[in-house]
């Protein structure tokens, strides 16, 4: 019988650190499921979800942890039973505006508050196409209580981008 593990690192960026990963799960029987990775500011991080035999997963675990260095750091977590099928809403919610500090304290405080989930969400900081400016993008995937109000979160929403000067607009995923 198999279980999931996950596991996140994050280390200088370098060739080699997914394969040094890769190998060291392979090693000990683990199967690499889904993973999420990105290089910021020289740093290379990411969350991967494996499966390995139950019992290997302290063999493994001990592997990964080996793997830490001091420009180098992995934490592993056993991952908790497959997820319920949840009836929240999955909506897409986007985010653009000159940036300016406070968008996302004031956005996630705002989910927050309504008890809402994110599940997904890339941010960055492009410029704008006329000024060269720096525009703050976001993109998130966020699962909504069925019973919360759709037109009071809006509102709310509103009234952020109005006060931050950013448009944030909510909408069903198509995911």
């Amino acid at each position: 019988m198999s279980k999931p593990l996950v596991f996140t690192f994050v280390g200088t960026d370098k060739p080699g650190l997914v394969e040094k990963l890769s190998q060291t799960v392979a090693a000990h029987g683990g199967n690499w499921l889904e993973s999420r990775m990105s290089e910021l500011a020289g740093q290379f991080a990411g969350i991967v979800k494996v499966e390995v035999g139950k019992d290997r997963v302290d063999a493994l675990r001990a592997g990964l942890l080996a793997l830490c260095e001091p420009q180098f750091s992995v934490v592993v977590a056993e991952s908790a039973a497959e997820p319920t099928v949840s009836n929240n809403r999955q909506l897409r919610l986007t985010i653009v505006g000159n940036d300016r500090p406070g968008i996302m304290r004031e956005v996630s405080h705002a989910l927050a508050a309504r008890n809402i989930s994110v599940s997904e969400m890339d941010t960055s900081i492009t410029s704008a196409p006329m000024s060269g400016d720096p525009l703050f993008e976001a993109a998130a995937r966020i699962q909504v209580p069925q019973t919360l109000d759709l037109d009071e979160l809006n509102a709310q929403l509103d009234t952020i981008a109005n006060a931050l000067t950013v448009h944030i607009d909510l909408e069903q995923s198509l995911r």
